[in-house]
């Protein structure tokens, strides 16, 4: 073997065997990249983004994958690695012709796609005769679980899922040019969103924000611009009190302490005291003294009720509008992560409704896509509380006004989200 076909069979067998550890223990891509990286320290910028962009290349794309016709177990593993970087349109040519030809493929250099159809069409050129349906991308129980969505919709969603997403920034505490020229003044490619002045896009640029002094200075969070939304929606003043009541590691928190400019005050909860603590490095770091913490494990509120203006429960859930940016996730889980949540979000939304003033906003939000964990549970909430009225919101990115609103991933090259504004008569 040549010194280029070692190294391909190399990256194969590491990629190989951290896809069926994570098949196998239902660990999140992530957590196990991020520990076989810990313990591996061997790998150079270069081989960590070979195996870290194949792997998860394999995720988005497993539902066509794990129906190649192959000879046999090894020949079927290497055509899937090549149609990854066929897909993916990988950069790294050399090892993508080994596999090509450990694949028994004839070569093939990837070319641009738009459409999913334009996709099959490369397929085709290695596979003839397969058949390639978009709707196997996700998991068959999925489609269910989107009553509204048109077949046309369902096409751009799947697209969406099929791309990599870019790294969406917040800018907090001075002025969103002032960051754009500094960070292309180190060398990177900079985009302003058309929505929110403070949000920026860095696409898919291989950095290392703990390097930037402008992220070390608290300057830029890392949001998605979907996530951003929820704060919007919020809309919080400077002299408000508001209740983040499931704040995880905070980054919805630090959004309405910037709106606020670092007025007013803010309670954050969770059931991890871990999570806490990140969200007190990060707001330390981004220089906000108007956050406080409050542990929350029980069924009594860690907060007083009817004092808040404003509080925000974004509520644990499946994580199907993520699925873009964690595509393992689609395979890993089954219906059971969305039927699973509706009545803790229900319970977890009654408790927290107490803590609202009257006249003040209850906003409820997920990163799910799933109807059952968004606008069911919203109407069962309704129903029981009617002192609580749904408020008419502008989708941000189509105009569109809504008393139910849903960030689909193709509508702002975003993850996806859903929220409503409630007020208390």
């Amino acid at each position: 073997m040549t010194p280029v076909e070692k190294h391909a069979d190399s990256y194969a067998q590491t990629i190989r065997l951290l896809f069926n550890d994570i098949l196998q223990s239902k660990h999140s891509a992530d957590r196990v990249v991020a520990s076989y990286f810990r313990l591996n320290k061997k790998h150079g910028g270069r081989d960590r983004r070979i195996i870290r962009e194949t792997l998860f290349a394999l995720f988005r794309w497993y539902g066509w994958l794990k129906h190649l016709p192959a000879a046999n177990e090894e020949q079927r593993w290497f055509r899937q690695l090549a149609v990854c970087g066929l897909l993916e349109q990988h950069s790294w040519q050399p090892t993508l012709e080994a596999w090509q030809q450990r694949a028994g493929l004839l070569p093939h250099v990837a070319t641009p796609w738009q459409q999913l159809t334009e996709a099959t069409e490369q397929l085709q050129l290695w596979f003839a005769g397969s058949d390639f349906p978009a709707q196997a991308l996700v998991p068959e129980w999925f489609w269910a679980q989107l009553p509204e969505l048109s077949e046309h919709q369902k096409i751009q969603l799947l697209q969406s899922l099929s791309s990599r997403p870019p790294l969406w920034l917040r800018v907090q505490r001075l002025p969103t040019v002032q960051a754009i020229q500094s960070l292309e003044a180190a060398g990177l490619s900079v985009k302003a969103s058309t929505f929110f002045d403070d949000a920026i896009s860095l696409g898919h640029q291989s950095i290392n924000l703990n390097e930037l002094p402008f992220y070390k200075a608290g300057y830029l969070e890392v949001q998605d611009l979907a996530s951003q939304v929820i704060g919007h929606i919020c809309a919080p003043t400077a002299t408000e009190h508001w209740w983040d009541a499931c704040c995880g590691a905070g980054g919805k928190s630090l959004q309405l302490a910037s709106q606020m400019q670092n007025r007013g005050r803010i309670v954050a909860s969770d059931i991890r005291q871990h999570a806490l603590l990140e969200l007190q490095k990060r707001a330390s770091r981004a220089q906000f003294d108007i956050i406080s913490t409050a542990l929350w494990q029980s069924d009594h509120l860690p907060v007083a009720q009817e004092k808040f203006d404003g509080v925000l429960v974004d509520a644990p859930c499946s994580c199907t509008g993520t699925w873009r940016r964690n595509p393992d996730m689609r395979w890993l889980n089954d219906v059971t992560a969305v039927t699973d949540k509706p009545s803790l979000q229900l319970d977890i939304l009654q408790r927290a409704s107490t803590a609202v003033k009257t006249g003040g906003k209850l906003v409820y939000a997920t990163c799910s896509l799933a109807y059952a964990e968004n606008r069911t549970v919203v109407d069962r909430f309704l129903s029981s509380n009617p002192d609580f009225r749904l408020q008419m919101l502008q989708h941000p990115f189509t105009g569109e006004r809504t008393e139910y609103l849903t960030v689909w991933p193709f509508e702002a090259d975003t993850d996806g989200m859903f929220v409503v504004r409630m007020c208390r008569q």
